[in-house]
């Protein structure tokens, strides 16, 4: 394996535990979000969802675009990308949080285990969409070195 393919393999794997990281402070926010409108405001679970996910979402986008991906692009290009990867995985987010909400029973962290599961199944959606669409000019492809 030649030098550019094993820097471009490492860099993606630099990129991914960033991404994790910062996904991680995302979902902080969205959690904390979530629970602070259905008990105070009383909003129904999806719209709770909802809320907290996009504030996640822009902490996010702001930590994406600066420290995980280093991009230098159009920013209000890759701020509609990243909205567009965002909403498919809100959309796909919220499916499973009200399929979750139907099977799962009343219980202790009841709101709490929906919004993970929720939460778990965007996640792989937005790691990708973001890479591959919204700052893939920030990677360069890898090199086949046998051509």
């Amino acid at each position: 394996m030649s030098a550019q393919p094993r820097f471009a393999v490492r860099r993606g794997v630099r990129q991914f535990f960033k991404f994790g990281i910062v996904g991680a402070s995302g979902t902080v926010v969205n959690f904390i979000i979530y629970h602070a409108v259905i008990r105070f405001f009383g909003a129904p679970i999806w719209l709770a969802y909802a809320i907290g996910f996009i504030t996640g979402g822009v902490n996010n986008y702001w930590w994406n675009r600066h420290w995980t991906f280093r991009s230098q692009g159009h920013p209000w290009k890759e701020l509609a990308q990243f909205i567009t990867v965002s909403a498919v995985a809100l959309g796909i987010s919220e499916i499973v949080l009200l399929e979750a909400a139907r099977y799962v029973p009343a219980m202790p962290f009841r709101n709490s285990i929906v919004w993970l599961a929720a939460t778990f199944v965007g996640m792989g959606w937005n790691f990708f969409g973001n890479k591959f669409w919204t700052f893939r000019h920030t990677h360069a492809p890898a090199v086949d070195s046998k051509t």
